[in-house]
């Protein structure tokens, strides 16, 4: 079973157009968008948002069907990794501060593909997509979003949009620190031992499938309150870190062939002496200084700083025998597909508690769209001022 940990918000009305009839002959789409960094006042609601256009050969326009809002958006709408993203952006310099505004957010999309740049062979329009949008591009808050075809995934048959909406982001992330940081995969992950630090939420939930998929004995600090969740998921031993110093508790199972840190803090300072030493071994944490040091010393000092960090704790861990990486987001097409596969081979998903509480209001309502706690999935954004409900 695969399985994403997330918070709902699904428009209950709307029509869907198409691209070729109505949006073609207009330049402008619904959308919600910052014109500045700031808190939850900064949003806004608009329906005059520039409509996306293909400029180059290998892109797509997607009609979002569904989206999705994930913590990093709450921190770049307070402008986390404003630097590092103005660079990717406009890699010459050659824009004024300030021209990503209006900026759109959000990196989860589930939707339709409406139009191909020439040298697209491997979609064409009306096929049911998937993406994890990178963070230095507008967002699916939209009617629609243009991405690279290389970002771009079919969307898993067995789902529908909304609950596709949950997964690329994080599944995007967990493959990219698993599987290419980390070094494990389904050829090599049999019976390796796998330490998840905080494995409830997102990028958790969706490592625990992954690896359990793949052979891999799993062990996940999380609180009581989340136990059965992650042991349903297929943990198979759960520390609980409200029970007492978590580090003492994971100090009396067998080492580890891989930990992947989501909390960061001091875990890092007692987390490497639980790998296996001089076995290959790594710790790879989610938790980087790189996009605060880029903010607050600017892009090439950050880079500096962060070189030297990591290059001085890689070369500490070494002489121990462990490695010590840091994990990034990666988008990637091929790693969706990868996850569409999981999912479709007989491997259901369902949103954990999605029913437990509802709420109904108006989306124009800010104080309803709870962006700041919450992860939201947007179905028909045609008729964004529609009915909603939210799961949380």
């Amino acid at each position: 079973m695969l399985m994403c940990k997330r918070w709902v918000l699904c428009s209950l009305k709307g029509q869907y157009r198409s691209l070729s009839s109505s949006a073609s002959r207009r330049s402008v789409m619904p959308a919600w968008v910052i014109d500045k960094y700031g808190k939850n006042d900064v949003l806004r609601f608009t329906k005059n948002a520039a409509l996306p256009i293909i400029h180059y050969p290998n892109e797509v326009i997607v009609k979002v069907h569904a989206a999705s809002v994930n913590p990093i958006d709450i921190s770049m709408r307070g402008g986390y990794g404003a630097a590092t993203m103005a660079m990717k952006r406009d890699p010459l310099n050659m824009n004024q501060s300030g021209s990503e505004f209006p900026l759109i957010l959000g990196r989860d999309v589930s939707g339709e593909i409406m139009e191909c740049g020439l040298d697209v062979n491997y979609f064409k329009p009306g096929d049911q997509v998937w993406a994890a949008i990178p963070p230095w591009k507008q967002g699916s808050l939209a009617e629609f979003v243009v991405l690279s075809a290389n970002e771009v995934s079919h969307k898993p048959k067995s789902l529908r949009h909304v609950e596709a909406a949950s997964i690329p982001y994080v599944a995007a992330t967990a493959w990219s620190v698993i599987v290419n940081t980390g070094g494990l995969n389904k050829d090599n992950g049999s019976k390796k031992r796998v330490l998840i630090l905080g494995g409830s939420g997102g990028v958790g939930t969706l490592a625990i499938q992954m690896v359990k998929a793949w052979g891999a004995h799993v062990t996940v600090t999380c609180s009581q309150n989340a136990e059965r969740l992650v042991r349903d998921l297929g943990a198979d031993d759960v520390v609980d870190y409200t029970a007492g110093p978590v580090e003492k508790q994971l100090q009396t199972l067998q080492k580890f062939d891989l930990i992947l840190d989501n909390i960061g803090g001091e875990t890092e300072k007692w987390a490497l002496d639980l790998l296996k030493p001089w076995n290959g071994a790594k710790y790879v944490t989610l938790v980087t200084p790189f996009l605060h040091n880029t903010d607050r010393l600017g892009l090439a000092d950050g880079m500096m700083q962060s070189g030297v960090t990591i290059g001085c704790k890689v070369l500490k861990h070494l002489r121990k025998g462990v490695h010590y990486r840091w994990g990034f987001f990666a988008p990637s097409g091929p790693t969706l597909d990868e996850i569409s596969e999981m999912v479709d081979a007989g491997k259901e998903l369902q949103a954990s508690d999605l029913t437990d509480h509802v709420l109904r209001g108006e989306m124009a309502d800010r104080s309803s769209w709870r962006i700041c706690c919450s992860r939201i999935c947007l179905s028909s954004l045609t008729n964004i001022r529609s009915s909603f409900t939210v799961c949380v």
